[in-house]
């Protein structure tokens, strides 16, 4: 592993076979998540859920990540192929020490990944993960053998199946859904994205009464995310006007997020999704602070939309965890990205696919109108994103005349338009973002912007 960090913003995740994805590495980072939850939990449930999406390398993970805990006293609780929010809710209904979905959500297959959920549900905080991490550096060989030495058979955890958590979580996503017609009349074609809900988002609205077509349902180990679900939706696109669904619903791998379509094929992505329920729940009195959490990605259109309603957006970086955090502060309701990650603060503590279309569709059928319309309140200003390679990560603020250009630009733009500049995390590139109600303008002063820093921080011509 070297010195790399182990955890990103969504847990861990490589390619198959590749570090950290290796068996031996999985193990290393179950014995120490379990070893820290055993620490964090003395006296509580050594229980622990794990599920996975339809990887081929998912048995692999999943059992490597098995063998770390039970050698270290904790107790597998297996969910099998199942959705991640189903991990989130199955890890607070069984009482969990805590739980992971082995994903890599909208990835291609080779690649996986370890999510990792505290007792309550929710993606684990960094202070856990980073106390994680550093255990899992003091495992070194020899620690490991001494450990385990230690851990003679009476002190082993054991592996159990969990009898049908499908029709668990089937019925929580009922319950949250709640009208007693149902959706009965509706006809809906769902993109599983040949992953994890492949059985059970077909299943939980057809017994919501809805007519269903399904797509990208056969999984078989390599097609996941494979010219489907919510990356690729062209194909759930033409299948609604073909079969003149009302909606049309694409999930990712792992079916933590969701993309919409209207019954007229147009796509309705998160910040469509969050302008609907926002504006339903500050009706209802349900959005509390009459506000709603976004990240720095969310489309300014959002938020135009939103201010004459009375509701106010709250930006945070981007990633769900960060939005989740921002949301706990004041028990705020409502949040989410504009790639659908959604999360319903009254119904779970993670994003659930499922559970925000269920919430789009309820607003549907209760107020009789069509999704399209519910929709139009939100229009998409125009955005540009510009990639500039650099040599070197400079404070943007102190490249010569960068920062008052930004103003002057900000200020002609006013509240119907933004700019971001920021750095790759990955990557040597500074990101200029602009958007405003003029596509011309917006792409002239994104031009404008990132020849200032490629002229001062770019890298030379041969």
């Amino acid at each position: 592993m070297g010195e790399e960090k182990l955890f990103g913003t969504d847990g861990v995740r490589g390619v198959a076979n590749v570090s950290p994805m290796t068996p031996g590495v999985v193990m290393r980072i179950g014995m120490a998540t379990g070893l820290v939850l055993r620490e964090r939990s003395p006296h509580g449930s050594l229980d622990f859920i794990i599920g996975r999406d339809t990887r081929l390398s998912g048995a692999m993970v999943q059992t490597a990540l098995t063998a770390g805990l039970t050698a270290v006293g904790v107790t597998v609780r297996d969910a099998g192929v199942i959705p991640t929010p189903g991990i989130s809710f199955l890890t607070q209904r069984l009482g969990g020490v805590g739980g992971a979905m082995i994903s890599a959500s909208h990835n291609p297959y080779p690649d996986n990944g370890v999510k990792l959920f505290s007792a309550s549900g929710t993606k684990l905080p960094d202070e856990v993960e980073d106390q994680i991490e550093v255990r899992f550096i003091e495992l070194t060989d020899a620690a490991q053998e001494k450990m385990l030495a230690a851990h003679t058979c009476e002190h082993l955890g054991d592996m159990k199946r969990i009898a049908d958590p499908i029709a668990l979580y089937s019925e929580f996503c009922r319950e949250a859904f709640g009208l007693p017609q149902g959706l009965k009349g509706i006809k809906i074609v769902v993109d599983c994205a040949n992953g994890a809900s492949w059985r059970s988002s077909p299943s939980i609205l057809k017994s919501l009464g809805a007519q269903v077509i399904t797509l990208a349902d056969r999984p078989d180990g390599t097609n996941i995310n494979v010219d489907c679900g919510s990356l690729h939706p062209e194909q759930l696109v033409q299948a609604v006007k073909d079969h003149r669904a009302q909606v049309g619903i694409a999930h990712d791998g792992d079916a933590d997020r969701v993309i919409l379509v209207d019954e007229t094929g147009d796509l309705l992505d998160g910040d469509k999704i969050l302008g609907i329920l926002a504006r339903e729940y500050k009706e209802k009195g349900e959005l509390v602070g009459n506000t709603l959490v976004a990240t720095i990605m969310s489309n300014v259109g959002l938020v135009v939309a939103l201010k004459p309603l009375g509701i106010r957006v709250i930006r945070t970086q981007v990633g769900d965890r960060y939005v989740k955090e921002e949301m706990e502060k004041k028990g705020y309701t409502l949040g989410g990205e504009q790639s659908g990650h959604i999360i319903l603060g009254q119904h779970a503590p993670t994003g659930d696919g499922l559970i925000t279309a269920l919430e789009v569709l309820k607003v549907m059928v209760s107020r009789e109108t069509p999704l399209s319309e519910l929709a139009r309140f939100v229009r998409r200003f125009p955005q540009v994103l510009l990639n500039v390679p650099v040599r070197e990560k400079r404070e943007l603020k102190l490249v010569p005349g960068l920062w008052d250009k930004v103003l002057e630009i900000e200020s002609a733009l006013g509240e119907e338009g933004r700019v971001v500049l920021r750095y790759s995390g990955t990557e040597p590139l500074a990101r200029v973002m602009v958007e405003g109600p003029d596509e011309a303008s917006v792409w002239g002063y994104a031009d404008t912007l990132a020849s200032r820093i490629k002229d001062e921080l770019g890298i030379p011509s041969l």
